[in-house]
């Protein structure tokens, strides 16, 4: 089976959305979520704009502009995992047990916690004044944020790099403690976009809000024109050559321009297009590229229940993933169940190998299958068609490999899942009880004899 790369972005809600948001995250990311080769997860990270913001309106009102944004630029929810850092409680659950084995040195070494600190020292402070355990803590949110789904990469800025280190640290200090010999989780890689356009604003400097230099992108088409008129420019009068490659006008122009119309746009400011004629023309490529977009925006913003429902159901599509592997490392650090505990230790070894068996069979389509079934005999699942008896007979090897099954619930029946694949389903109970008694009765079923 081969195995979609799994690629984790999280946008804190502190602030609106501009051009430079757009084009230099947001854009590219919708971009790369269509690839078929990946398994994207897209999370509203407000858990972290609390360490940022006391400001409960900004956060709320950050999280509809930011979700509103992502779907109106073409997200696809079916494609793709978009939920709320919030919606998910296994993620502070996860967050604690990471925390429990981050070492304070490490987190001691975080730059924003330092950079905190310096300034600190240098007005004369108390190094610690203002500095909450949110903010020296949130590398190990961050390391939950990324562990919990193990994503293969996680996109980041050259600042954050760091943060992506340390969740590989605290991850893997976690599997040595109590893995014993599993790996629990995958070890990330930071991807660093160095092609992803960083805008100038108005004034020529990054596009930034604590610049207060921003282009605004899905407000009102007057307010990106008045904020497109004020673009600083040279004294060059119509009629006179401007140079295109050092004017930042033309720059973002081109970050939404084809071929094409960026030659025609430099030609025509190389032979004296006035500047006022220059921005009018900015303004229509902006507001022809992302008028659809900003009407779409708008009517998610005025109808919150539809955004609430497609988070919801990124949610459920998150949380099938986070509900079981939590449960795998609850047991591993001893959180288990005292029932399920008696009813493993009551169970002999020989009778543990005898509890549960593999069937396997050929479908008159020439595809092989094969069933798990209870010691009783009850069917507790009938795997998907595999194109030849070898793979259906290495799928059975890892199952019964011991390591922490992904299984997902949905509705009365299950399915489990593989290496982002679903090798099987169970039939359908006649209540949620029936259904969490077989899955409890499937994991009993594919622990390991210890000898």
């Amino acid at each position: 089976m081969t195995t979609r790369t799994r690629i984790l972005t999280g946008i804190t809600t502190t602030g609106t959305p501009h051009l430079g948001n757009y084009a230099g995250a947001i854009r590219p990311a919708i971009l790369a979520s269509r690839d078929s080769n990946v398994d994207s997860f897209y999370f509203l990270a407000d858990y972290h704009a609390l360490i940022k913001c006391d400001d409960p309106l900004r956060i709320q009102r950050s999280r509809l502009e930011i979700a509103a944004t992502w779907l109106a630029g073409g997200l696809d929810v079916d494609r793709v995992t978009f939920y709320r850092q919030s919606d998910i409680p296994e993620i502070p659950e996860l967050t604690w047990l990471l925390t429990c084995v981050a070492a304070k040195g490490l987190l001691n070494r975080a730059h924003a916690y330092k950079a905190s600190v310096d300034k600190n020292v240098e007005t004369g402070e108390d190094p610690d004044a203002g500095i909450t355990m949110g903010l020296y803590s949130y590398p190990v949110l961050m390391a939950a944020d990324i562990l919990m789904f193990n994503a293969h990469k996680v996109p980041v800025g050259r600042d954050q790099i760091q943060h992506v280190e340390m969740a590989r640290d605290i991850g893997q200090r976690f599997n040595h403690l109590f893995g014993q010999g599993k790996e629990f989780f995958t070890m990330p890689e930071a991807l660093i976009e160095e092609s992803v356009a960083t805008l100038p604003g108005l004034d020529g400097r990054k596009m930034s809000k604590s610049y207060d230099n921003t282009i605004p992108l899905f407000s009102s088409a007057k307010d990106m024109k008045d904020a497109i008129s004020r673009i600083v420019t040279d004294s060059r009068a119509p009629g006179e050559a401007k140079d295109p490659d050092n004017s930042h006008l033309f720059t973002l122009f081109q970050a939404f321009a084809t071929p094409a119309q960026s030659d025609e746009f430099r030609s025509e400011l190389l032979q004296g297009l006035g500047w006022g004629e220059a921005k009018n023309r900015l303004f229509q490529l902006l507001d022809s590229e992302l008028g659809e977009s900003r009407e779409r925006y708008h009517q998610l913003i005025e109808r919150p229940a539809d955004l609430e429902d497609m988070l919801q159901v990124g949610a459920r599509k998150a949380r099938s993933v986070a509900t079981p592997f939590l449960q795998e490392l609850r047991e591993a650090v001893g959180l288990r169940s005292f029932v399920a505990q008696t009813q493993v230790a009551a169970t002999t070894k020989k009778k543990a190998a005898k509890a549960a068996r593999f069937v396997s069979f050929r479908e008159d389509d020439g595809s092989f299958r094969f069933r798990l079934l209870a010691a009783d005999g009850e069917q507790l699942l009938l795997s998907r068609n595999f194109a030849d008896g070898k793979t259906a007979g290495q799928v059975t090897k890892q199952l019964q490999a011991g390591q922490p099954l992904d299984v997902r619930s949905e509705d009365l029946s299950f399915s489990v899942w593989l290496e982002g694949e679903c090798v099987g389903d169970s039939p359908a109970f006649a209540d949620s009880a029936a259904r969490d008694s077989a899955i409890d009765a499937l994991r009993v079923a594919l622990t390991p004899v210890q000898e």
